[in-house]
């Protein structure tokens, strides 16, 4: 079959029914690829040429039809990626070489594994990933290209097509058919289950609530209060945050059925509060922030308030985000994240293969020494 390539920078230019259409035929989708969070982004100028994130979307046409996609940008820093390159970055700099642009692909600011290259066949996957190869030849200055959080089976495919692939950890809770809360705790060792306990203690004792508003009972001035928390988690981190209030509006408005918003009170004042995004089958664990300390309302507003929610709506996964060890004496178990990667200076691809070949087996250990943490009980066997 013959594909007409074509490089989108407005996702306009695809439409939302088209986009939509491509990506029913994919497994494993999350809602982080649906044309309302990913326009969202742009429009609302969170991902855009001016933030760093010009979007180069590589798409696939037979007949006018979509065939397939990847979401793709020129990155101009790397920030907001959480697969950190800053050694590969200052290495290039020693050397006078240019860095920046590379091409990334990925959902910026999420680090949520999903499917990169999006494919209506298997004769169009390979289309894609050679229309990728030409378009990295084809682009003066680049560095390199990066596809963040592809599934296992991409990951391998773009490895037997010469990428480097890089391993990460992330932390996950599986419901195992729990029939609510006190359930899932009976399942935890005793110094676990009453560690827990204590902190809901003490996020109760100190006279704090919580409502829970999903889609379209979420309210713009919950929205306006939940980005000033959200800004404020950053500030607390001298750092800037990266999502704007009309971000959070436009997801508001388009994609409801995907949104719970915790929100804490205490004395009849909101103080806190904690987004989720989710399906029908998964729970993200996305954005936090609170204007007034409470001992133990992070773990309360972020995880046990949704992971109840994930047992009453009987969902299968609860995905906690990046980083965190604290998660696992809270259920969490780690999980083997992916990266795929190729440079165009010889020296450097040798250079970063050799690194990551080091950092892999580092990897592997770890994920050792934090299973030897597991918070569940040891089954009897007598």
């Amino acid at each position: 079959m013959h594909y007409r390539t074509r490089i989108v920078t407005s996702l306009q230019e695809i439409g939302p029914a088209a986009w939509h259409d491509l990506l029913q035929s994919q497994t494993g989708h999350t809602p982080f690829l649906q044309y309302a969070f990913l326009h969202a982004l742009h429009e609302s100028g969170s991902a855009n040429r001016a933030t760093g994130w010009e979007p180069q979307y590589l798409t696939l046409w037979h007949n006018n039809q979509l065939e397939a996609a990847m979401p793709l940008y020129l990155k101009y820093h790397s920030y907001g990626v959480y697969v950190f390159d800053w050694a590969w970055a200052d290495a290039y700099e020693r050397h006078n070489l240019p860095y920046y642009p590379k091409l990334l692909s990925g959902i910026p600011f999420t680090p949520v594994t999903g499917p990169r290259l999006l494919a209506r066949t298997p004769e169009a996957q390979t289309a894609l990933i050679n229309a990728l190869e030409q378009l990295q030849r084809n682009t003066d200055n680049l560095s390199s290209t990066h596809i963040l959080f592809p599934t296992a089976d991409q990951a391998q495919l773009l490895k037997e097509q010469g990428f480097l692939l890089r391993s990460g950890v992330q932390f996950h809770w599986q419901n195992d058919h729990y029939r609510n809360f006190d359930d899932f705790l009976s399942t935890l060792d005793r110094k676990k289950r009453r560690n827990i306990l204590a902190e809901r203690r003490k996020v109760h004792d100190a006279g704090v609530h919580f409502q829970l508003r999903q889609g379209n009972h979420i309210r713009e001035e919950d929205w306006v209060f939940f980005h000033r928390c959200y800004c404020q988690t950053y500030v607390e981190h001298r750092s800037s945050p990266y999502l704007n209030l009309d971000f959070f509006l436009r997801i508001g408005q388009s994609m409801p059925d995907n949104l719970l918003l915790t929100i804490a009170i205490k004395d009849n004042t909101p103080i806190a509060a904690s987004l989720v995004i989710h399906d029908q089958t998964t729970l993200y664990g996305r954005y936090w922030g609170a204007l007034v300390h409470v001992d133990c309302l992070h773990f309360e507003a972020a995880y046990y308030q949704p992971l109840e929610f994930c047992i009453e709506q009987k969902m299968a996964c609860f995905e906690g985000g990046a980083q965190g060890e604290h998660k696992i004496a809270r259920g969490f178990l780690p999980q083997k994240t992916w990266s795929a990667h190729w440079l165009s200076h010889p020296s450097f691809y040798e250079a970063v293969e050799r690194f990551l070949e080091r950092e892999a087996t580092g990897i592997d250990h770890y994920l050792e020494e934090l299973n030897e943490h597991n918070p569940f009980k040891v089954p009897n066997l007598l």
